[in-house]
């Protein structure tokens, strides 16, 4: 007993100190994706951001890269969308949040693992700080076109329920974050510091009495949970929105000269 005992401690103690020594890092081979941090200058209402991707998908290895600087006027901020895309079954999904303006554009933030080179993600992996965590804008056509029509997965997006006053809170503290990764690099956790609890800790700062919740976990049911917390559109069951916030018929069947971000909402509550 006392030798297993003094095994268990010495594995521990290794364990330890291996994970205390992982230290995050800007400077490594990163993917083409994800190879550019956001950075952003705020003025007033005016936001110039450099680095969105603004990518044209035509597989998923088969593409054109672009980043572009972009400027935006928070006093033309009119829309916050919720948009879950499925890749692993109904009860895992990645969260993303898109921002309209008055003028028709769209910006949509995306958490996500720092890929580098050649890796591909692992849910296990990361609970154990093997993935940096990189703060993505992007054009819609990029980010949610790439899941919806290059990857076959499964897109639904929500029409937030969110005061226009409160719009520009949410905008700046996904600024905030992108200014915070790229001064100190941080770890993607599975579980803590993912693509859905991003969204719970900044929308936390509207409604700070936010539940925790088992959905925030199984982010799948993300949306679930938000419609439960009066967060969608009103005046809708969970069941309508679901299914008429299935964006993927649309993506495909849209024509040369349509606007992606027109065409994925037609039919969509509240839009």
């Amino acid at each position: 007993m006392r030798t297993l005992l003094l095994f268990l401690l010495i594995a521990m103690g290794a364990f330890a100190t291996w994970w205390f020594l992982q230290k995050p890092s800007h400077n490594r081979q990163w993917a083409d994706d994800v190879s550019q941090m956001l950075h952003a200058d705020v003025n007033g209402d005016r936001v110039v951001l450099k680095n969105v991707r603004n990518f044209e998908w035509r597989t998923e290895t088969d593409y054109t890269p672009r980043w572009e600087t972009r400027e935006y006027d928070l006093s033309q901020l009119q829309t916050a969308d919720l948009v879950l895309s499925y890749w692993m079954g109904p009860k895992i999904a990645h969260t993303l949040v898109s921002f309209g303006f008055a003028d028709g554009q769209y910006l949509t933030f995306s958490l996500e693992i720092r890929k580098e080179v050649g890796e591909e993600f692992s849910a296990w992996k990361g609970f154990f700080r093997q993935y940096e965590a990189i703060l993505v804008a992007a054009d819609e056509a990029d980010i949610i076109r790439t899941r919806s029509n290059a990857r076959g997965e499964n897109v639904y997006i929500y029409r937030l329920a969110i005061p226009p006053e409160q719009l520009r809170t949410l905008f700046l503290a996904y600024v905030e974050q992108a200014q915070k990764l790229e001064k100190t690099p941080e770890f993607y956790n599975t579980l803590t510091s993912n693509c859905t609890t991003v969204v719970f800790d900044i929308a936390k700062r509207i409604v700070p009495d936010l539940p925790l919740d088992y959905r925030l976990l199984l982010s799948g049911y993300f949306a679930e949970y938000a419609h439960a917390q009066g967060g969608l559109v009103e005046g809708f069951g969970y069941t309508e929105l679901q299914e008429k916030g299935y964006i993927v018929p649309r993506a495909k069947a849209m024509q040369v000269g349509e606007n992606f971000s027109e065409v994925i909402r037609r039919g969509v509550p509240g839009m």
